[in-house]
């Protein structure tokens, strides 16, 4: 075929370009700055086009191509036309694909999809890791799972790979912004750059990566039905994740986006360490899900290694134009056009090895319940079972007591004021070592942490105090009894040791709740609340 890469002398362009003439295509490589488009054609042995995005547009069709590819971005600072090029293509009959790692621009491709269906051709836009290889991955790992609970990627560049300048733009536009993440079924307010992960790309390669907005997590809640989309991206270089949680951080202090030109400047900057680090990039997809009632997280894991970590945004474009006659006329963003084993396949010949594993990820409760965990009824289950981010809203009945100890107690914990039908939301966060519970009765909120302990039983620390507690289960009736206490680490005795009479349980459908505390030595009510909640989840 013949083909024009836009962008073809960029960082990812010029990949793009290698893959294409390696595979016997017809390349045009486009750009404004001449002189680098004819050191990349004379390299490759294509040939080079001078192609303003902006401007003139007509040396496309002097290039009698079949498809074009804009690999040059940064996509979300396309103007006020940002399908000025891709419309051009749908009027003069030639396909399109683009890179774009934007999620707005990579949803609005579809407003074109009349204009392409039109002219029997295509368009599809994310054609590159995020989402085109995420979505086929966790497509792939999805396979006979029941229910899809969470879908998180991430992207883990070598430092010695080059950095090309929208690839950075794109990156620091975003980081410190109000994102919406869907977690929980719910769209949730986070700081982009924030909520940082350890991830394994070896036994012995670990790497932070931080939340970031890509087309998957504006995509995929409703794509694949999943009830929680994270992304995160990092850097080999603690010292450079750092100078971006501080670029950050005079985000949310300035409420403005740092220049074009500072973006400039930190490319230079962060090529002043190019020669620290390694040149292994990767990417992780993990698809976890519920199956013949289980919870289980299959993972596909690829490493890159000898620089060809930047190749990888160009293989699904090489994997589309192998077979062009197979792709339906329209405009969408690259979700289900491709399938893994062909990315897998248009890889062969870089220095690319993939990892399929899978490991079994019950919640907290159904690990330490072990086998009574079936005898719960299937609305407590549901509450216990939480793998990303849940919260369950309802009301609830308050009443505390009067005594001295009692006030005071209630006052340190943050125990809400007694009251009817008062609104509840019960947010539960799954972490590495446990879950984090906050509860917020109507506006007054307090938290615990819980973690796993021995067998039929967890910890739950409030503040210094640190609580085992027991699970015994009588008929799918689940209760929460006090059974050791530990203050600043140090054991208290049984005297010192809190009542609790707590019970959850199903009525008609509805999950209740009944939690009784009591003081130590007296026995006098603490704080009593209970009520039903229910699921926030949209599905």
């Amino acid at each position: 075929m013949k083909v024009i890469v836009l962008g073809g002398s960029g960082v990812f362009g010029s990949r793009l370009a290698d893959l294409l003439c390696r595979d016997g295509h017809q390349v045009f490589i486009g750009g404004r700055r001449p002189e680098p488009l004819r050191a990349v054609a004379d390299r490759l042995g294509c040939t080079p086009v001078r192609i303003d995005r902006d401007g003139d547009l007509s040396p496309i069709a002097g290039c009698g191509a079949e498809v074009l590819v804009d690999a040059a971005g940064p996509f979300h600072a396309y103007g006020a036309d940002p399908y000025r090029l891709a419309r051009y293509c749908a009027r003069n009959a030639l396909n399109y694909i683009d890179l774009s790692d934007d999620a707005e621009f990579t949803r609005g491709i579809a407003s074109l999809d009349a204009e392409f269906r039109k002219n029997d051709r295509f368009a599809l836009s994310g054609a590159s890791s995020v989402p085109a290889i995420s979505a086929a991955a966790a497509r792939h790992l999805a396979r006979n799972m029941d229910e899809i609970v969470l879908v998180e990627s991430a992207i883990l560049p070598g430092n010695r790979a080059p950095r090309g300048h929208s690839v950075i733009a794109s990156i620091l536009s975003q980081v410190g912004s109000p994102v919406a993440m869907w977690r929980g079924g719910q769209w949730r307010k986070y700081r982009s750059w924030t909520a940082p992960r350890r991830y394994a790309l070896t036994e012995k390669d670990r790497r932070t990566a931080f939340l970031l907005r890509v087309p998957d997590t504006d995509l995929f809640p409703e794509f694949l039905r999943a009830r929680s989309v994270l992304f995160r991206a990092g850097m080999e270089l603690g010292t450079l994740n750092f100078a971006v949680s501080l670029v950050a951080a005079m985000r949310r202090l300035t409420g403005k986006a740092p220049s074009d030109r500072f973006a400039r400047l930190a490319r230079h900057a962060a090529g002043l360490l190019i020669s620290l680090g390694s040149d292994r990039g990767g990417m992780i997809v993990e698809t976890t899900g519920n199956e013949s009632g289980e919870t289980i997280c299959r993972r596909w894991r690829l490493l890159a290694e000898a620089g060809d970590g930047p190749y990888m945004p160009a293989v699904p474009t090489r994997a589309l134009l192998r077979r062009p006659a197979s792709i339906a006329p329209g405009a969408h963003p690259c979700l289900e056009d491709l399938e893994l084993g062909e990315l897998e396949t248009a890889t062969s010949d870089l220095a690319v090895e993939t990892v399929h594993d899978i490991e079994h990820r019950p919640s907290l409760f159904r690990h330490a319940l072990g086998e009574d965990w079936s005898a719960l009824s299937p609305t407590v289950r549901r509450m216990h079972s939480v793998q990303d981010v849940e919260s369950f809203s309802g009301t609830a009945e308050v009443t505390r007591g009067s005594g001295l100890l009692a006030r005071l107690a209630a006052a340190f914990f943050g125990f809400p004021a007694p009251g009817e039908n008062v609104p509840l939301t019960i947010t539960k966060t799954r972490t590495g070592k446990g879950e984090i519970w906050e509860r917020d009765f109507n506006g007054k909120r307090f938290r615990s942490y819980l973690k796993p302990s021995r067998p039929g039983h967890y910890r739950e620390r409030f503040w210094a105090f640190d609580y085992e507690q027991e699970l015994p289960v009588a008929d799918g009736r689940l209760s929460l009894p006090v059974r050791r206490g530990w203050f600043a680490g140090i054991p208290l005795p049984g005297a010192l040791l809190p009542g609790s009479d707590s019970t959850e349980y199903e009525v008609d459908g509805e999950f209740r709740f009944d939690v009784g505390l009591y003081a130590p030595l007296n026995g006098g009510l603490i704080v009593r609340y209970r009520g039903t909640v229910k699921p926030d989840a949209t599905f």
